[in-house]
């Protein structure tokens, strides 16, 4: 039978700029800085399921075990709200 479930777990998020000092703390992969020929996806972060792509204006999720993934921006409004 099909249920419903919550998230319940607190999560810090904060939204990548592509900044230098975003790409250093999370360890991501700019394509261009390693010389590779990339096409709309310029970024990559590594995720305990291994690299993802982020984009410019997505937010960078840090979860309870201080694991890291991308969330594009419109998912993530839909799903989370700021806690007080």
């Amino acid at each position: 039978m099909l249920k419903e479930y919550r998230k319940t777990a607190t999560i810090k998020a904060e939204q990548f700029d592509g900044g230098h000092e975003q790409v250093k703390k999370y360890g991501i992969q700019d394509k261009a800085t390693l010389g590779e020929v990339y096409s709309g996806n310029r970024w990559t972060i590594l995720t305990k399921e291994g690299p993802m792509i982020v984009n410019v204006g997505d937010w960078i999720a840090t979860g309870v075990e201080g694991e890291h993934w991308a969330i594009a921006d419109d998912i993530f409004r839909k799903t989370y709200e700021e806690v007080e």
